[in-house]
Parts: C-alpha cells; sequence; structure tokens
C-alpha cells in the first residue's frame, strides 16, 4: 500500500485528530508542532504564541481510499477557515487555519480546496498556505487526546465533541 501524507492546522489539534482518526482511508494521526523558528518546543512554548508553531496534525492516509482533495474538504468543512488566528476561544498564530504541503502537487491542491469550498462561508477563507517545514511530535499526553479525555477534560465535551458529532453527521458514509 502506497501512503501520503497530510499537515494541517486547523486550531487545536485536539478537535482535528478527533475528526480525522474516524474517517476512512486514514492510517494515522499524530498532533504536534510546525511552521515555527524554535526547534524542538514545548507544548507551554507553542501556547505562548511566540515560537511561530501551529498546532497541527500529520495525517497519513491511503490515497486509494481517500483523496488528498477529500481530506482537505473534510478539513474546510470541519473547522472555521474565515477566523484569523483563532477556533473559537482559542487564540493567537498558534490556532492559525493553515496547510502545510509536502509537494507541488499538494500545493495545487490547497490552492483549488481554497476556492471550490469558498462558496460554502459567508466571510473570506484566511486559511494559508505555508511551506512545509520541520514537524515536531506533541508531547505523548496530546495524542489521541480526545479519545483519552472525552469524560475528562471539559473542553472535550465543549468543544471537541460537538465538531466531531457535525462531522460524523455530514460524513457517516465515509467513517471507519
Amino acid at each position: 500500500m502506497t501512503t501520503e501524507v497530510a499537515t494541517l492546522a486547523g486550531g487545536c489539534f485536539w478537535c482535528t485528530e478527533a475528526v480525522f482518526v474516524e474517517l476512512k482511508g486514514v492510517i494515522a494521526v499524530e498532533s504536534g508542532y510546525i511552521g515555527g523558528a524554535r526547534p524542538s518546543p514545548s507544548y507551554e512554548a507553542v501556547c505562548t504564541g511566540t515560537t511561530g508553531h501551529a498546532e497541527a496534525v500529520r495525517v497519513t492516509f491511503d490515497p486509494a481510499q481517500v483523496s488528498y482533495p477529500d481530506l482537505l474538504d473534510i478539513f474546510f468543512h470541519t473547522h472555521d477557515p474565515t477566523t484569523l488566528n483563532r477556533q473559537g476561544g482559542d487564540t493567537g498564530t498558534q490556532y492559525r487555519s493553515a496547510i502545510f504541503p509536502n509537494s507541488p502537487e499538494q500545493a495545487a491542491a490547497a490552492k483549488a480546496a481554497i476556492a471550490r469550498n469558498q462558496a460554502d462561508w459567508d466571510a473570506p477563507i484566511v486559511t494559508s498556505i505555508e511551506a512545509d517545514a520541520p514537524w515536531y511530535k506533541a508531547e505523548a499526553y496530546h495524542q489521541n487526546y480526545f479519545a483519552n479525555n472525552a469524560d475528562k477534560n471539559p473542553y472535550c465535551s465543549v468543544v471537541v465533541a460537538p465538531k466531531l458529532a457535525k462531522f460524523r453527521k455530514g460524513y457517516a458514509a465515509r467513517l471507519k
């Protein structure tokens, strides 16, 4: 099986990870940090908004089961790509909406996805397309966060669960 990787920042990585782990064709989802200047940043450092990193996910997928353009469409429908450096109550550049293509083909697909999805929003999409950059895996407790903390952290029930419910309803046929 051939796999590809998509790197997406849609605000809090807990929300983005929870969506993509349930999608058919997704092999793995890893939460981490990308797009900043500081090597090996910690969660605490990224949360200050001074490192330049975004909370993001690396989605390893089977393109025979789910295409990169399909991943991007789901990305645009499961977060608000019209708010600059903000997702709900989370504010700062670390919560920006961004795509980090790892090839010219992914960059072209990202541009096309922005144009294709703009009609679904009343405000302009502000999602940035940024150069691929060093990836730093987030601390172990961030991996599979929603699955491990849905009943322990109120953020999960108030923020993550509604996004996941919207995804499940809109993409029921695409769930694992």
